[in-house]
């Protein structure tokens, strides 16, 4: 909406089912994340997207979502590796003949 162009405050409002009350508080958090700037004209105030912000976010979060792939691909890997010692081990129990009781032993 105000990534095309600056809209005057009471526009944006009537875009949404909310209160005014609630599109302000809404309006304020974004100014003080910087990711709108509010423009006085007269009498009016705009909002201005403020785009070049969410790369920065969008960069943070890049770095972590990164790590945690890596760091979970580890964790799959181990995981498999285990699985399969533990079928090995419950394959070669199957096949290897038991002790063999002496007749007349308990």
């Amino acid at each position: 909406m105000i990534t095309h162009q600056s809209l005057h405050l009471n526009s944006v409002a009537e875009k949404f089912d909310v209160s005014r009350p609630a599109i302000s508080k809404h309006i304020k958090i974004l100014t003080e994340c910087r990711l709108i700037v509010i423009r006085q004209e007269g009498r009016h105030r705009y909002c201005e997207a403020r785009l070049d912000k969410l790369n920065e976010v969008s960069s943070w979060v890049e770095q972590y979502r990164k790590f945690w792939t890596q760091k979970l691909d580890a964790l799959e890997t181990y995981l498999e590796e285990i699985q399969s010692k533990q079928k090995k081990q419950v394959r070669s129990k199957k096949n290897s003949p038991g002790k063999k009781r002496k007749k007349g032993t308990k």
